[in-house]
């Protein structure tokens, strides 16, 4: 078999795209206006954008704080690249180390309430990185079933170069997490990993349930913070939420979403963090964060500490939405957050259902396999603490025209 063989099909033959987990082949969804993928936004403008001259309202986006567009962001980030240029055109090892960096470094510390953070050039490459830096040969890691792609793949590569062994448990399910925790070996170094909140369903891990387990068998805790920040915990993540921090060893975050920006960080005992500076490789080899991106993290944290209200903003509004949903009879799984997933299970009807939003000037996200299980195929909704009452009135119209023209529930 030609190596592009399957390349060719999944354009051509309805079997092959249905085999890699797409109802229809891109080609024929795009024909058909179904394909909800890849769209071009021109004029982003927070809760606002145009695709094709047409105005949506934006439900699609992480933006939870609602700072892109911030007028003292963009100046920080335009400053930034006047001092620095646009590029430090090395690692952190070598030539790509700036002042800057240092300064986020401290106040993400500061932020979260560790003693010591670190700066990635992605959120992805924080967990690409730190967890087969921290692991050792046949050490143990643990994770919730639901955890992000890159926790996974952080996983897989900690399998491949030091044999870590992986053990996963029933999303938010402490009884199974006690379970598999009994059933391990004693002796192994053991790390659990959650997502602080889950990045599709929208709801929190049980820390202060977990927390007492990892002490029980002797875990480290690792919490994945990227949705947490700017929502929970004053903005200051999930630890902050449950008030137990002090019980969690490492924070992972980024800054692509509440914080306006690209990249991530990790952050911990100073110990910790300097290992993973020394040993994860996503970091060593990859060019540093530019300096337009470094500055605009820290301008938001600036925001975020002086503007309070924003947070309690955009958790009044998924307050309000997640209620009035459910009164329209939608699955909303477990939501407590601004991430409000609509699950509909057939795929096809939730791409319908994306269809009509989109006709109707909203901008919603379509999560199929691989991202979630077949039978929970879903929109994936997120709001802004810039959204305006109307403009989360109109959308609440929307969403009872689309329960009764794509029969949903």
């Amino acid at each position: 078999m030609d190596l592009f063989e399957k390349c060719i099909g999944f354009y051509s033959d309805p079997k092959v795209a249905q085999k890699y987990g797409y109802p229809l082949n891109p080609r024929t969804a795009q024909a058909m206006g179904m394909f909800p993928y890849f769209i071009p936004i021109e004029q982003p403008e927070g809760t606002e954008v145009y695709i094709h001259g047409k105005k949506f309202i934006m439900i699609g986006s992480n933006n939870y704080v609602g700072l892109t567009n911030h007028p003292k962001v963009k100046e920080a980030a335009i400053e930034a690249i006047r001092k620095y240029g646009t590029s430090c055109t090395g690692s952190r090892f070598l030539n790509g180390t700036l002042d800057l960096h240092l300064e986020l470094e401290e106040r993400l510390a500061k932020y979260v309430d560790m003693e010591a953070a670190l700066v990635f050039s992605t959120g992805f490459q924080v967990n690409l990185g730190t967890i087969p830096a921290v692991m050792d040969r046949d050490d143990i890691v643990i994770t919730d079933q639901e955890v992000h792609a890159s926790i996974i793949d952080g996983v897989r590569m900690a399998k491949v170069l030091k044999n870590v062994q992986p053990r996963h448990y029933r999303h938010n399910d402490m009884a199974d997490l006690e379970k598999v925790m009994k059933s391990l070996p004693p002796d192994p170094a053991k790390l659990v990993i959650v997502d602080g909140v889950f990045s599709m369903g929208g709801d929190i891990a049980k820390l202060p349930e977990i927390i007492p387990i990892c002490k029980k068998f002797g875990a480290r805790l690792m919490v994945d913070d990227a949705h947490s920040l700017g929502v929970l915990g004053g903005g200051r993540g999930t630890g902050h939420h449950f008030g137990c921090q002090k019980d969690v060893d490492l924070v992972m975050g980024t800054f692509s979403k509440s914080l306006a920006s690209v990249g991530g960080f990790i952050a911990g005992p100073k110990e910790a963090v300097h290992w993973i500076q020394m040993f994860a490789r996503p970091f060593i080899f990859s060019a540093s964060l530019p300096p337009s991106n470094v500055a605009t993290v820290i301008a938001c944290l600036d925001i975020l500490e002086q503007e309070p209200e924003r947070i309690e903003r955009v958790n009044k509004i998924g307050e309000r939405v997640r209620t009035e949903l459910k009164t329209m009879g939608y699955d909303i799984g477990e939501t407590e957050t601004p991430i409000i997933p609509i699950i509909i299970g057939d795929m096809m009807k939730t791409i319908q259902a994306w269809k009509v939003l989109c006709e109707a000037g909203i901008y919603t996200n379509v999560a199929l396999p691989p991202a979630v299980p077949p039978e929970l195929a879903l929109l994936r909704t997120s709001y802004m603490a810039t959204h305006t009452d109307e403009q989360i009135d109109r959308v609440l119209e929307v969403f009872r025209k689309v329960k009764d023209e794509v029969h949903i529930g």
